[in-house]
């Protein structure tokens, strides 16, 4: 590869957006083997309410007990491997039954029934229940990890909050678990899930894709994103009231906000798979769910106070911006895509300087493909 001047920097070659063999093994030494954010934890408000989340290669199965707990285990019967839930989401009564065998499990995954299971009393029932997963809330999300041994939930998920912000309790006080849902977009972006990441981690291309976000965040014209700086909020333009389409005023500050968070954006990025962004009246949620090497789903919560919810008020002029965002966003990464197969990418692109960030990201997943 022909050497560089000292202000690029080299991206991940083209192979790493488009190989299957190279998704696989992020698939087992990524996403199996971190805190995978996976559901809301209101979205299953009562005992026996569950969803099914692809993590990695595994389909993996949250609900609610009758104890109010949230657990997770793998959608695997263990008879002889049916898939146990085959929707997406949805409510049972009192078990989980697999549509196969009619094995039958509890809400804490015990395995409770069988046809002919009075028959073989020496088949240990706790044990032939259903494969646990760890499972984590923080924010009002369940967090999930297929790894016998997780790595530190305090390190790896709240630690980036708290490296990103600069601050260990500046993420709280926008008590976003508290909050609520008023919106929810679901995004099929045929991209690899590293364009993504990329995409949100700068803002080079904010002033050429973005006429809307850089008029209510000026300084993003310049080309750096808030998360080149450690702490840094970017701040809204003058004759800006809100984080809206428009510039009109929002919502009432959320009731934790300090005085020096208000009038700006943080973003924030958790890796795998998780991005923050935080406003003085309501914080925008991503989760992306990487299917395969050119395809991600990334779903969006728009999270409000629950007086603003609850009162039915019109949350339409604030989704509407970040959703113009993430539009524009996931078609510049569906641009990129194709060519990354192309020859002219084959040893990969260069970062600007406002980009040299990302190169650590690169790093990161050429260390943990490599493991």
């Amino acid at each position: 590869m022909t050497a560089l001047p000292p202000s690029l920097l080299a991206t991940l070659p083209g192979r790493y957006y488009t190989s299957p063999e190279i998704f696989t093994e992020e698939q087992a030494s990524i996403f199996e083997n971190m805190w995978f954010c996976a559901v809301r934890g209101a979205d299953l408000p009562g005992a026996g309410d569950f969803r099914t989340i692809q993590v990695g290669r595994e389909s993996i199965l949250v609900s609610r007990g009758r104890d109010g707990a949230l657990r997770a285990f793998l959608n695997v019967c263990r008879h002889r491997g049916a898939r146990v839930c085959t929707e997406e989401s949805g409510t049972v009564r009192r078990a989980f039954q697999c549509p196969y065998h009619a094995w039958t499990y509890g809400l804490d995954g015990k395995l409770i029934a069988a046809p002919n299971l009075a028959s073989t009393p020496d088949i240990d029932r706790v044990h032939y229940g259903l494969a646990g997963v760890h499972l984590r809330e923080w924010l009002g999300y369940a967090w999930v990890c297929l790894a016998p041994d997780p790595p530190s939930f305090e390190d790896d998920v709240i630690g980036a909050a708290t490296t990103r912000l600069g601050d260990a309790d500046a993420i709280k006080h926008y008590e976003i678990d508290e909050l609520e849902v008023g919106r929810r977009i679901t995004y099929d972006v045929r991209a690899n899930w590293k364009l993504i990441i990329e995409n949100f981690m700068e803002c080079y291309h904010c002033a050429t894709i973005h006429p809307e976000l850089t008029e209510v965040l000026p300084e993003f014209a310049g080309g750096y994103a808030a998360q080149y700086y450690v702490g840094h909020g970017a701040e809204f333009g003058a004759g800006i009231d809100g984080f809206t389409i428009d510039g009109s005023p929002g919502f009432g500050k959320l009731a934790g906000v300090v005085p020096e968070q208000d009038r700006r954006y943080y973003a924030i990025t958790v890796r795998p798979q998780v991005f923050i962004n935080l406003v003085p009246d309501h914080v925008i949620f991503h989760r992306m769910y990487p299917l395969a090497a050119d395809r991600t789903v990334v779903e969006c919560d728009w999270l409000y106070s629950k007086d603003v919810v609850a009162s039915g008020k019109d949350v339409s002029r604030s989704v509407e911006l970040f959703d113009r965002v993430n539009v524009q966003d996931f078609d510049a990464c569906e641009r990129c895509q194709p060519a990354m197969s192309s020859r002219a990418y084959a040893e990969g692109g260069v970062l600007m300087p406002s980009e040299h960030h990302i190169a650590e990201f690169h790093d990161w997943v050429r260390d943990r493909v490599k493991r």
